[in-house]
């Protein structure tokens, strides 16, 4: 099965071509851009699926990350992901950034706990824990930096992303929300697609789920 892997939920502009028979990246593009995904991303496929010697109608299924991140960047990716489905016939599947974020740290560390945190600015921390196999402890959400800080207490694993520093006190480093967009490509494959349409995970404001990070929060 051959992925369409993308990324638009962060500084990046990236994509993917992922054969999961061989378990191989047969094409990748990434630039880090900060904005600009809508006029980046078609050049960046295009680079991607030239690097791998196919074409788009060789693509059997999308992979795109929802977020959380950049509210018009997510809106970008989810909508070329479903876009490209649509006009290919095939599936599209979401991964959530924290997730991704989480299996590239599990690459460092294996089997260790992850606990993926994203700082939201505003005093809040997008959080998720994830066990040692990779399956979610919990839901993702937007929790206060006191209520994150009391969580990362008590978590036997590892730390990853921009919001290290404010959970960890010894944390060194540069910690970012930074990732292989190669990642997005494998847990692509692995994803259910009768999982549905991808959507914007949004974890506040006035598209953010009810009770978003309602798990995470009782548990502090």
């Amino acid at each position: 099965m051959i992925i369409l892997a993308l990324d638009t939920a962060g500084v990046d502009c990236a994509a993917a071509v992922f054969d999961s028979g061989r378990n191989t990246v047969l094409g990748e593009a990434s630039d880090m851009i900060g904005k600009g995904h809508a006029e980046h991303l078609i050049g960046i496929v295009d680079r991607a699926l030239d690097q791998a010697g196919l074409a788009l109608s060789d693509v059997d299924r999308l992979a795109v990350t929802i977020g959380p991140g950049s509210f018009t960047g997510i809106r970008v990716g989810v909508a070329a992901a479903r876009g490209f489905a649509l006009s290919l016939n095939v599936p599209a599947v979401g991964i959530t950034t924290l997730e991704v974020m989480a299996s590239a740290q599990r690459d460092k560390t294996p089997h260790r706990a992850v606990l993926a945190a994203m700082d939201a600015k505003r005093d809040e921390i997008y959080l998720q824990s994830f066990a040692a196999d990779g399956s979610p402890l919990d839901a993702p959400g937007a929790v206060s930096v006191a209520q994150a800080q009391a969580f990362a207490a008590g978590f036997d694993g590892e730390i990853t992303g921009s919001a290290t520093p404010l959970l960890k006190a010894d944390a060194g480093g540069d910690h970012t929300n930074r990732f292989p967009i190669s990642i997005v490509a494998r847990l692509g494959a692995a994803a259910s697609p009768d999982s549905g349409k991808p959507k914007p995970l949004y974890l506040r404001g006035p598209d953010a789920k009810p009770q978003a990070g309602y798990a995470i929060a009782r548990r502090v």
